[in-house]
């Protein structure tokens, strides 16, 4: 086989981004590692409020009304569902720890299982929260 121009021009390009799609399970690896910086950024949220509450009432009161906010009840919401799609991934992972749904098609219906199981969590978790 020769490396003449003719030849170099059949041969098959690399996927490109905009043609090659990442398969879900890899989406799902690339959201777990996400989520975990998220929840990183999210705990300081929570230890200045923490921090707050114990420095007296007017620092509690600016840290629960940044909070209150719409933008810190955003910041919260995202949080609270980087906790459980981080936790139910986190969980998948153990059971493939333990040799267990590594096939192909049982790491595409667990992600779907992780990807639904947190929506409906993190939903519930906010009814319940603004119930009580």
């Amino acid at each position: 086989m020769t490396d003449t121009p003719a030849a170099r021009r059949q041969r098959p390009l690399s996927p490109h981004l905009q043609v090659y799609r990442l398969p879900l399970p890899a989406l799902t690896s690339i959201a777990h590692r996400i989520t975990g910086v998220g929840l990183t950024v999210g705990t300081l949220l929570l230890v200045w409020w923490l921090v707050a509450a114990a420095a007296g009432p007017d620092a509690y009161a600016t840290a629960s009304g940044f909070i209150a906010s719409p933008i810190g009840l955003l910041l919260m919401f995202g949080w609270t569902a980087a906790l459980w799609y981080h936790l139910l991934n986190g969980l998948r992972h153990l059971i493939w720890d333990g040799g267990r749904m590594l096939s192909l098609e049982q790491s595409y219906s667990s992600a779907k299982l992780v990807i639904g199981g947190a929506v409906v969590a993190t939903v519930v978790t906010w009814v319940v929260a603004f119930a009580v």
